[in-house]
């Protein structure tokens, strides 16, 4: 098992719970046979104390790849705890970006407000607004660049 979690970790970024649902289910398929319960938390905590497997690590830098690709703190927090990261962390990283950098590229990326082509009507406006809600950006951000309010 230690095998396996050390070849996870070398190919993945991960935290400690997605490592601990990998092995988990990789025992599952294999058919655990031995007595008691699987090592899987002393394998996990071990590959931790070895610095292999860090939750702060792993959140920052999927923080910043989300942010990078346009989502808003709500899509990244949840997106973090989704990975198995602690609520207050992953509050924490998802604070750190700029929203209305992250609102731009978003929009920029999916051609939303003053960067789509077709005439404005408020249906697509509609549309446009909710696809940057569903992306975790803030109202204000939102009315903001859809308004072409931003500076550059």
């Amino acid at each position: 098992m230690r095998d396996l979690a050390l070849h996870y970790v070398g190919k993945y970024a991960t935290s400690e719970a997605k490592l601990r649902r990998y092995l988990a289910r990789k025992l599952w398929e294999r058919g655990w046979e031995g007595e008691g319960s699987p090592p899987v938390d002393s394998v996990v905590a071990r590959l931790a104390d070895l610095g292999y497997v860090d939750d702060r690590v792993f959140a920052e830098a999927r923080g910043r790849g989300l942010t990078g690709r346009g989502f808003g703190a709500r899509r990244v927090s949840a997106d973090l705890g989704a990975a198995g990261i602690d609520r207050d962390l992953a509050a924490e990283v998802a604070a750190t970006g700029d929203p209305m950098a992250a609102a731009v590229a978003f929009a920029r990326r999916r051609r939303l407000g003053p960067y789509d082509t077709a005439a404005p009507d408020p249906d697509r406006r509609r549309k446009q607004f909710a696809a940057m809600m569903r992306a975790g950006h803030g109202v204000a951000e939102t009315r903001r660049v859809l308004a072409g309010e931003m500076e550059e």
